[in-house]
């Protein structure tokens, strides 16, 4: 499986009430899992800097990778930027 990093920005908006917000994350996350049936959700770390979440996921199909950026977008009130990971190791053997 292709692994993948999604970077996103969560709207102010979305962070006014910690309540909403953890309500609004458990939403999301129930939409991903039903809708992306492909995809396998490794980890996801809050971070402090440029973007607010680091979600990392495996799947072989890279239009799913696209589904659940789409919904992080639209369910989630965040901006996202996706980029592929390839393991250290592997693209060290590859050179």
């Amino acid at each position: 499986m292709a692994t993948y990093v999604i970077l996103s920005r969560v709207s102010p908006q979305a962070l006014e009430d910690p309540r909403e917000f953890k309500q609004l994350a458990s939403k999301v996350s129930a939409k991903i899992k039903r809708d992306c049936p492909g995809v396998t959700w490794k980890e996801s770390f809050a971070t402090l800097g440029r973007f607010d979440v680091v979600d990392i996921i495996e799947t072989d199909d890279p239009k799913a990778v696209g589904k659940v950026a789409m919904i992080l977008r639209t369910s989630g009130h965040e901006t996202t930027e996706t980029m592929m990971a390839t393991p250290w190791k592997e693209f060290l053997a590859a050179l």
